[in-house]
């Protein structure tokens, strides 16, 4: 028995993998092992809570969850139940919850995995769902390090199934529309790209304060440095908000991990580099600055950061686009063609997007 949190940091092996669909071999089987894929989840936080109401309400049964917070993890258990007893068609009231994701994980029936834990908890569960032979999602950014996103990558290679990391600015139409315009070459060919977010994590500074009655604080901060507890980096009880663990290097990467993931994450996707990557990574000049890095690809442009713009800002040799969620322009020879930003009375999101689809992507390939 793992009796302290640095016994378990000794023998926990890295872990992981989420799936909603079943791998192809199996879909296309005449005998389905199960027509409802069996799903646990791990940390029910904001995002958690979010994930787990739209679960249910597709073809999945919720079958358990957990959480190191005991008021979470009661209330999510309580809502998976309570939901299966009103829609018995759509499962049963028999969800289980867990303080320790390994048993979570150790159980055979359950067919895959949602993370939606502090970025510092994403790898170890994530490989030991993968080595179960469960498929996995779990929420952005896929790692706290790059070491940990390597070992993940190599995982899910060995050990095959199904893995997913979540960014759901790709499913919003006003990223896509933008990505489709830059691909096409509808303003030419790119010269360098602007993305901007905030600042980079800190080392974490906060005081100590009285203990959370319910929370398992060796088990929230697992591999991270043992420190005292603070409400800051876990909430008391049930939260409406995103806390702000992420802001400290320990256990996040601040805003560079956070809409930094998501606005590089399009930038790549307008670049065609969903494949590929970078070349470099190069710092500010000053070890002290907090913008001013710059991604450099082998075609040699650029992706830069900066904190204040607009989200993510393509700059091509006849034109520009720039996109955010609910804002997008398509500028062409220096004058606007497109566009909307919240709060414009003229005009709709929906409106501008389809007549840039219109005018400018219909030869699209």
């Amino acid at each position: 028995m793992i009796k302290t949190r640095r016994d378990f940091i000794k023998k926990a092996a890295f872990a992981s993998v989420v799936p909603i669909i079943l791998p192809s071999h199996l879909v296309t089987a005449k005998n389905k092992p199960s027509d409802r894929i069996t799903v646990g989840f791990i940390g029910m936080g904001k995002k958690g809570k979010q994930h787990l109401r739209t679960f249910l309400s597709t073809q999945v049964q919720v079958v358990a969850v957990c959480d190191v917070d005991t008021t979470r993890r009661e209330s999510a258990l309580a809502n998976v139940n309570k939901y299966y007893q009103q829609n018995p068609k759509k499962g049963t009231a028999d969800c289980k919850a867990y303080n320790d994701f390994r048993e979570l994980i150790a159980r055979d029936d359950i067919d895959a995995v949602c993370i939606c834990t502090p970025d510092h908890w994403h790898a170890y569960p994530a490989i030991a769902a993968i080595r179960s032979g469960k498929d996995v999602y779990c929420e952005k950014p896929l790692t706290h390090n790059v070491h940990e996103a390597i070992t993940i990558i190599k995982e899910v290679s060995k050990h095959g199934g199904v893995f997913q990391t979540g960014s759901q600015q790709r499913s919003r139409p006003e990223f896509r529309v933008a990505c489709e315009l830059v691909r096409n070459g509808v303003i030419g060919k790119i010269d360098h790209i602007d993305c901007s977010f905030g600042s980079p994590a800190i080392a974490c500074d906060l005081g100590e304060e009285a203990m959370e009655p319910g929370l398992d604080w060796d088990m929230w901060l697992g591999p991270a440095p043992m420190r005292p507890y603070n409400s800051i980096l876990s909430p008391r009880g049930i939260h409406t908000y995103f806390p702000h663990w992420r802001l400290y290097k320990e256990f996040g990467g601040g805003m560079v991990c956070d809409w930094g993931a998501h606005h590089i994450d399009i930038a790549q996707w307008g670049l065609g580099m969903d494949d590929s990557g970078p070349v470099e990574v190069v710092p500010p000049k000053n070890p002290e600055a907090i913008q001013g890095a710059f991604l450099k690809y082998a075609n040699g442009i650029k992706v830069n950061h900066h904190s204040v713009g607009y989200g993510v800002h393509f700059f091509g040799d006849q034109g520009e686009v720039k996109v955010n969620r609910g804002k997008f322009e398509l500028i062409l020879d220096g004058k606007k063609v497109a566009g909307y930003a919240r709060g414009d009375r003229r005009a709709s999101l929906d409106s501008q997007l389809v007549l840039a689809e219109r005018n400018f992507l219909k030869d699209s390939m």
